[in-house]
């Protein structure tokens, strides 16, 4: 009776982590999945859009990218928002998990004062989202190569990521962010960083190395010339995607 009591408990704490994944859309060797995940020691929901292959068999050894949207104003589904990148990464071979950071119940982003100092509580929310997130893949897909985990995110949700690699180091591989403007980038070789600038908004003072730090910490930045900073989600044109999808590949050295 024991043991039958344990199971069930152990059960509904799986039932409770996960809601039932909901195949939204499918291509050739890949899906995307929509799940939601609850982070019960917050006691907060946290929606992905997994994208991941079609074959259970293909799992084995994948490198892993999570990936971080802007602010959207607490809309639901931002984390989508992105589909020219992160469908490029699964067609590529890449596992994608990419996190819908606010919900519609959480506080505005602040647009006044100091963004260091304002919007620390939420960037700080959004690297224990992707702590945690990250946790929960290495339980449900223990598969996956956890050696080579690329940190991506754009604008605030870039703001996260750094904040994730700075604090969590040893867990991340490769970060890229895009735009990311107010947090800035640790002075640190490792992990491996990669910066895509849009030509109209410039980054906070500090934020980006110096020449002379990128060079001794074999950090790239690249300045994109025809794209600015709202034209990095999927309201980017076709150039402007082959663009950036080419700048991304190089760096993680796709073929």
């Amino acid at each position: 009776m024991r043991v039958q009591k344990n199971l069930l408990l152990i059960f509904l704490a799986i039932l409770s982590s996960c809601t039932a994944p909901k195949k939204s859309k499918s291509q050739a060797g890949w899906q995307l999945v929509e799940v939601d995940y609850q982070d019960s020691t917050r006691e907060r929901l946290v929606p992905l859009a997994l994208y991941r292959p079609a074959e259970e068999s293909d799992l084995d050894n994948m490198p892993l990218v999570i990936f971080s949207h802007g602010y959207g104003e607490n809309l639901p589904k931002s984390n989508l928002a992105y589909s020219y990148l992160t469908e490029h990464l699964a067609e590529k071979g890449y596992f994608v998990a990419s996190i819908q950071h606010e919900l519609p119940s959480d506080s505005l982003l602040p647009r006044t004062g100091i963004p260091q100092i304002e919007r620390r509580s939420n960037w700080e929310r959004g690297a224990t989202n992707i702590r945690f997130v990250l946790d929960q893949l290495k339980q449900d897909f223990p598969q996956l190569d956890y050696r080579r985990v690329v940190i991506m995110g754009h604008s605030n949700g870039g703001d996260m990521s750094v904040l994730f690699a700075e604090t969590y180091p040893e867990e991340v591989q490769k970060l890229i962010t895009l735009d990311q403007r107010r947090y800035a980038f640790p002075r640190r070789a490792s992990p491996a960083c990669y910066s895509i600038r849009s030509s109209d908004q410039p980054a906070d003072e500090g934020v980006i190395p110096t020449p002379e730090e990128q060079k001794a910490l074999g950090m790239s930045i690249v300045y994109l010339s025809n794209t600015t900073h709202n034209e990095m989600d999927d309201d980017a044109n076709e150039e402007q995607r082959a663009e950036i999808t080419q700048l991304m590949d190089s760096f993680l050295e796709i073929n």
